[in-house]
């Protein structure tokens, strides 16, 4: 019987046609599945189901989702948080399945999507990455969950050997918007998202090329916990603020009324930026 699937482009490109056809035939499709964000039961004979391929560096895995909770898309994660993910889908009784695919592109390392490179005179092996913290930010009375982002260095633009940090002039120019109070919501950087799936934090996602999908801006090494009270404010408003500063700026908050004075002080001295993005996922 066919299956009431989604499969994106990008998904189509890297399984084939022939067995994205045998999908939507439902020869390979479950009838029933645990969905990839939520972990509840679906059915896609009855409800609309996206195809999500998980790639990693050597193989690549077909899970299912509701089409309210992802799109459908393909995620590039690393082989470690694949192979996670497998044992905790087959944990649950619903194998996923394997899907043929291209071999994907090398990523840096896991954790971290640079939008320029570290500074002139850093060894390699202490590159800059991206550090995220998760917590709640309360803006007109109301919580929003949010994302904060400093680099463990200074970022230069690629090619730059000027010395100047210029993370925060990058992300602007992707769209970032200057953040001189905390206290209102940033505006929607359309094209972005965050990724929660199975219930973890998993990416935020950019626009890739012209024509294809997202990709991952920042992936986690390691799909990372968020507390039941950030997750139920990311469902009530479908979205999450994420606010970005320059290495040395916000530092490892151990609470969350210090992370917000953390980003007060940048936002007054001018060294904060943000964004508010969809949701992916629940």
């Amino acid at each position: 019987m066919p299956r009431m699937l989604d499969v994106s482009d990008d998904v189509r490109a890297e399984i084939g046609d022939a067995e994205a056809d045998r999908l939507l035939a439902g020869e390979n499709a479950p009838g029933t599945y645990d969905c990839t964000s939520c972990r509840t039961p679906g059915d896609s004979e009855q409800e609309r189901t996206s195809t999500v391929l998980f790639i990693g560096d050597e193989t690549a895995v077909l899970a299912f989702a509701h089409s309210t909770c992802l799109p459908s898309q393909v995620v590039q994660v690393s082989e470690e948080q694949l192979q996670g993910a497998v044992r905790s889908i087959t944990g649950d009784g619903g194998a996923p399945a394997v899907a043929p695919a291209h071999s994907p592109e090398a990523q840096s390392v896991p954790g971290q999507a640079m939008p320029g490179q570290a500074m002139p005179g850093q060894a390699a092996a202490e590159q800059a990455v991206l550090g995220v913290t998760s917590g709640l930010v309360l803006i007109s009375g109301e919580l929003h969950p949010a994302l904060v982002v400093e680099p463990t260095g200074p970022i230069g633009r690629p090619g730059s050997t000027s010395g100047i940090d210029e993370f925060l002039t990058l992300l602007v120019e992707q769209g970032f918007t200057p953040t001189a109070q905390v206290g209102e919501v940033p505006p929607v950087l359309h094209g972005w998202s965050v990724l929660l799936a199975m219930g973890q934090l998993h990416a935020v996602l950019q626009p890739g090329y012209v024509g294809a999908g997202q990709v991952a801006w920042w992936q986690a090494h390691q799909p990372l916990h968020v507390t039941d009270s950030w997750r139920a404010a990311a469902n009530k408003t479908n979205s999450v603020l994420v606010f970005a500063a320059p290495a040395g700026t916000i530092g490892r908050q151990p609470r969350e009324d210090l992370l917000r004075d953390a980003l007060d002080k940048a936002a007054v001295n001018g060294l904060l930026v943000g964004a508010a993005m969809p949701l992916a996922g629940t």
